[in-house]
């Protein structure tokens, strides 16, 4: 639950410039669409996912550590991190993939994997109106076989060339801002439930003052006294 008095305790600590970006982004928030990012070893190629997520709107990314460590790195991402909600899969001995793949299926996603080679679906196909887990993997090996056998639906890029493959952010972008322009001009319930945006609110105003933790204290303690 949100707590609404230090929602608006904290609102004086935070420019009114700053509390009307929070809410218009938070707008265009969704998690009709969710990105899942497995094994990705080079952090500009994960940041810069990371930073087309939150452009895009996405708010939740899921991270499967299989065999690498996935880092944002700042320079890339821009800062984008701060406002995404993580769901990381790091366990050892674990299939990290089908925990990522079962918990995305409790809360409703198809599992779709994005991969140029089967026989996928092209992006302008793509049926949007379900909810969806778009599932990225490393540009040389692709999506491991765990999410090609379980996955609901392929997705590819119509691709003209002699490369085969996109770089894992550039089919992300392209995905993303094609199917975001499709959710907008739909009737579907695509946004963050009115709670949802209130709980991002309070949490990105958190993450936006400074000495929080001491603001916090001092809060609780005159309620206390109240």
């Amino acid at each position: 639950m949100v707590d609404y008095k230090l929602t608006e305790y904290l609102e004086q600590f935070v420019t009114e410039k700053r509390r009307n970006l929070f809410r218009k982004v938070l707008e265009d928030r969704t998690r009709h669409f969710t990105v899942a990012i497995e094994d990705i070893y080079q952090p500009q190629n994960g940041s810069a996912v990371v930073r087309t997520c939150d452009i895009f709107g996405i708010q939740d990314i899921h991270v499967i550590e299989n065999k690498y460590k996935f880092y944002a790195s700042n320079q890339v991402a821009k800062g984008a991190q701060k406002w995404l909600d993580f769901n990381f899969y790091r366990e050892r001995n674990v299939n990290n993939t089908k925990v990522c793949i079962d918990n995305l299926r409790s809360k409703g996603y198809q599992i779709i994997a994005t991969t140029p080679h089967n026989e996928s679906c092209y992006l302008e196909d793509f049926d949007f109106t379900k909810k969806s887990a778009f599932f990225f993997g490393v540009e040389k090996d692709g999506l491991s076989k765990e999410v090609m056998d379980n996955a609901d639906g392929y997705l590819k890029i119509p691709m003209v060339g002699f490369t085969e493959s996109l770089n894992i952010s550039v089919a992300a972008a392209i995905i993303l801002q094609r199917l975001r322009e499709k959710l907008k001009s739909s009737t579907i319930d695509w946004q963050l439930s009115d709670l949802e945006k209130d709980e991002k609110y309070l949490d990105w105003m958190e993450k936006t003052i400074k000495s929080i933790k001491k603001i916090k204290e001092h809060y609780y303690a005159e309620i206390a006294n109240q």
